[in-house]
């Protein structure tokens, strides 16, 4: 009998073979409006496509559509917690695999880190993908949301992306490896980041230094 994550899997794919760039976009959009469709398996199949070259899928294109799909799911979750609020959550939620503690673990990202926890999450494992939920409840700014979930979701998409380019006809094998993977990435991304926050905060500093002389 062919297994959830199997199922799940070959949906994926054969949307995107048949779809392309459309079915990059749906697949993400799916995803981020936490339907269980991984992206660890849309991104890396996307590169293998660019790999493989027989179309005009680019590495650039497939981070940015994966993006934007993370943003129209993400929309998705934000006016259903907006609307909907906790108690449909609570309700209806197992049926989307959206468990009590998921929950819990979303709402606790976001109380604690505010809107800026919209942009960290999206290289973080489960937060990611439920963040937009307690972000919706909170009645949290539209455009800032929309920004925050765009820019976020960029990085993530990319690296994906460019994993299955590198691996190419191998990229299945991080099926086997998608929570070190989400780990991996996610570390990286946010050395990334921080690394380029601490340069811009150096430049800004050493600006300020040389007005005060």
């Amino acid at each position: 009998m062919i297994s959830v994550v199997e199922f799940v899997s070959n949906f994926a794919i054969n949307l995107i073979s048949s779809l392309g760039y459309w079915g990059v976009l749906i697949g993400m959009t799916l995803e981020s409006a936490c339907i269980p469709i991984p992206s660890e398996i849309i991104m890396p199949f996307s590169g293998f496509v660019v790999w493989q070259g027989n179309t005009n899928m680019t590495l650039i294109g497939i981070t940015i559509v994966g993006a934007f799909g993370n943003l129209i799911g993400s929309l998705i979750a934000y006016f259903i917690g907006l609307k909907g609020g906790r108690p449909l959550l609570t309700k209806y939620g197992k049926y989307l695999r959206i468990t009590e503690s998921k929950l819990q673990l979303a709402d606790r990202w976001f109380l604690r880190y505010g809107g800026e926890a919209v942009l960290i999450s999206r290289v973080l494992p489960v937060i990611r993908t439920f963040i937009s939920l307690p972000a919706g409840i909170a009645q949290m700014d539209l455009k800032k949301f929309a920004v925050y979930t765009f820019i976020g979701s960029l990085p993530w998409s990319f690296v994906l992306g460019y994993i299955g380019v590198q691996l190419g006809p191998n990229w299945e094998i991080i099926k086997g490896y998608f929570h070190i993977l989400d780990i991996i990435v996610g570390i990286g991304v946010l050395i990334i980041v921080g690394y380029l926050v601490y340069k811009y905060i150096e430049k800004k500093s050493i600006k300020n230094n040389s007005k005060e002389i």
